[in-house]
């Protein structure tokens, strides 16, 4: 995967909150830090308008990009955003440096495909939830994809798509399911339309399964008197 991002940034001498708040407030940049490999961490400053124009486009998230400091251009992956609370504005980025034979770990967005033409939708009346917008994998910096495709076509009602099921592109790899079949994380489903059988008969054996709690405690409660 090429480069297709660049920021300029610029060496933060004045460092702390207060200082962040400043650079935010008064010259509209944003605080920011790039670390790892074989160099100290840099703490910087970002333009704000150039970083969040950036941040528009979704490979953004995932691409490798260039990081030119003082003219000394760093690779990098964007490893952390922190946003205002309440504004959503940008408050603080940080980068990760990369190097072309180390592997690296990155949140890789899901693009779900034929949704409106799922066979649990169309045909059964049911709704896809997702359990996950992304997948986090280990790959090479020149392996990672810009997006994983999740098709929903076939998928039934009451069926639950699991990392396991999903087709990772060449040399890629899922972090969760390296750790072993017990992380095979549920990535989404189509569940029963609401006042459906399936609902109902899941409803009803709630319902019997507290009555017949209630009617144990009963008996213990008579047992002990």
């Amino acid at each position: 995967m090429s480069d297709a991002f660049e920021l300029s940034a610029e060496l933060r001498e004045d460092k702390g909150k207060g200082a962040s708040r400043r650079l935010r407030r008064l010259a509209d940049q944003i605080p920011a830090i790039i670390y790892g490999g074989n160099k100290d961490p840099q703490p910087l400053t970002l333009i704000r308008k150039d970083l969040e124009k950036a941040l528009e486009n979704e490979a953004f998230y995932s691409h490798v990009l260039t990081i030119s400091v003082g003219g000394d251009a760093q690779k990098a992956i964007l490893k952390d955003l922190q946003r205002h609370p309440a504004k959503d504005s940008v408050m603080h980025a940080d980068f990760l440096r990369v190097d072309d034979k180390t592997v690296v770990k990155v949140n890789i967005p899901i693009h779900f495909l034929n949704e409106e033409s799922c066979v649990g939708v169309k045909m059964e009346g049911g709704m896809i939830q997702h359990q996950a917008t992304d997948i986090e994998v280990q790959c090479l910096p020149g392996d990672i994809p810009e997006y994983i495709e999740v098709d929903m076509l076939e998928v039934v009602t009451g069926q639950i798509i699991h990392l396991s099921d999903i087709a990772l592109p060449e040399n890629v790899t899922s972090l969760a399911l390296s750790l072993g079949e017990d992380h095979d994380l549920a990535i989404a489903s189509v569940i029963a339309p609401k006042g459906s059988a399936d609902e109902e008969e899941l409803e009803v054996a709630a319902e019997e399964a507290e009555e017949t709690g209630e009617e144990e405690e009963e008996e213990e409660d008579g047992s002990e008197e």
